[in-house]
């Protein structure tokens, strides 16, 4: 008798665990939106959470120590007038989140540094260019301040978000909704999938679809598609006859899939989270109680099944924890922060190792914050790929890393780079003496004033235009 050979992997035995009721968020309101994005988003410092809201949209901001009971007062981002359909963390600072809404706009915010201690209703940078709701906003994974936009007008509009200015516009590519937008390892590519059943690859500065598939799975529920790091596409989706499947592509050749798999029957749309560093792929559906991971490689089939976690209760959502904010000495290789209709339940996985050591192989260098271009050279034309750090010291660095970021951060306004530089000046050419402590306290309200001013004064201007628009949708009805 042939005796069966088992594939070898250090991920066979990946372990899933749900953290204890003290480490969970208690009593959150999570949005009831009927729209098929993970309502959440998490990063090593914060997690953001999509919550109803009544008189417009809004969603929480909580440091990730604060878990427990959620008070009902806590506050909140709630700046948009309609409800929030996606939400993103800027991968090059950990305090920038965006947001995309029924307003048909997009928000840039700047969560301060210990979180939320009042409601944050002015953003930094408000982005105006859709005419129908924005259910999809995704940062590029390099260059710093680019930021993409999908919405039910069938158009994709990729931001420069330090000047607040829309830079490509990608309009008679879709004719239908779009279901997911992915941007390739080095953030050259863009790869879509549409309501009219075609997978899509796209080069956003040239305008133009390198490559699509028709069909790429013929049910009629949403797909998902998502570039895998050497350059391949990984699609879920239904077949005709409703069950979900997966397919592996080549995007030079899109014509046979490299491999296809059946999954189930059930109708939640699958929400696939990609790890580069370990080509693990976790397949968290909507309305499921499991998460399914799958390790890809060169050898068939291809898309390899590990295992499946499984707890009580459906997922409405769920939010994926970036590689440097995991917990290397407890050989963690992902964190899921799954939510309930009212919690939010981080779950870890690890694979289990005798020793205390770092273990190389499970971590190799990964993304870190610092950003590889410039926005402006990214839309001039020059690409890079991520900057990579190692984990090793993940803790030590991570501290110096964040503050570095945020001093750096270029979503500053003018006015207060202007105050920020005065003192520094000063400082120069006067002897410490302790009435310089009290010329920088007003140094700082001064700073805060001209923040709120700036602020105000945008926030006029967009009520201004609001109220221009009404005024002639309002002339043209009556007449």
């Amino acid at each position: 008798m042939l005796r069966r050979v088992v594939r070898q992997s250090k991920f066979r035995h990946v372990f899933g665990q749900a953290l204890r009721n003290d480490a969970c968020y208690d009593d959150i309101r999570v949005s009831r939106v009927t729209w098929d994005s993970s309502f959440c988003a998490v990063n090593p410092k914060f997690v953001a959470i999509i919550i109803d809201a009544s008189g417009g949209g809004a969603f929480l901001v909580l440091p990730l120590q604060k878990s427990g009971r959620i008070d009902k007062s806590y506050p909140a981002v709630c700046g948009h007038t309609g409800p929030v359909l996606d939400i993103d963390w800027c991968p090059h600072n950990d305090h920038v989140i965006a947001s995309g809404s029924e307003d048909c706009t997009v928000m840039v915010w700047q969560i301060p540094e210990n979180g939320l201690e009042t409601p944050l209703s002015q953003p930094v940078v408000v982005l105006e260019g859709h005419s129908k709701r924005v259910g999809i906003v995704a940062w590029h994974p390099n260059a710093r301040n680019v930021l993409l936009s999908a919405g039910c007008d069938n158009q994709i509009v990729i931001w420069n978000v330090g000047t607040g200015e829309a830079m490509v516009n990608l309009e008679d590519m879709h004719p239908d909704v779009i279901f997911s937008v992915s941007w390739s390892r080095n953030g050259s590519l863009l790869c879509t999938a549409c309501k009219d059943k075609k997978v899509r690859v796209i080069d956003p500065r040239k305008k133009k679809v390198v490559a699509e598939k028709d069909k790429a799975h013929e049910g009629a529920r949403p797909m998902r598609a998502i570039f895998l790091a050497d350059g391949n596409i990984f699609t879920t989706g239904f077949s005709r006859m409703s069950e979900r499947q997966l397919a592996l592509w080549k995007t030079d050749n899109m014509d046979e899939p490299i491999c296809v798999q059946e999954m189930d029957s059930s109708n939640g749309v699958l929400l696939p989270f990609y790890d580069p560093d370990t080509s693990i792929v976790y397949l968290c559906g909507k309305g499921d109680s499991s998460i399914r991971y799958f390790e890809i490689t060169d050898e068939a089939p291809y898309v390899h099944y590990l295992s499946t976690f499984s707890t009580k209760e459906p997922q409405r959502g769920m939010g994926y924890m970036p590689k440097r904010g995991l917990d290397v000495n407890k050989c963690e290789i992902a964190r899921f922060y799954k939510l309930h209709e009212r919690k939010c339940e981080p779950i870890i996985m690890t694979v289990p190792r005798k020793s205390d050591l770092f273990q190389d192989d499970l971590y190799p260098n990964t993304s870190g914050p610092d950003p590889a271009l410039e926005g402006e050279e990214w839309f001039a034309g020059k690409n890079g790929g991520p900057l990579l750090i190692s984990l090793k010291d993940g803790y030590v660095s991570t501290k110096n890393r964040d503050l570095k970021v945020v001093k750096t951060n270029a979503l500053e306004t003018k006015p207060v780079t202007k105050a920020e530089n005065t003192p520094t000046v000063q400082k120069k050419h006067i002897s410490p003496q302790p009435s310089v402590k009290m010329d920088q306290k007003m140094e700082d309200k001064l700073e805060v004033v001209l923040r709120e001013f700036k602020s105000l004064r945008d926030r006029v201007i967009l009520q201004d235009r609001r109220i221009a628009r009404l005024e002639d949708q309002v002339s043209k009805v009556s007449m």
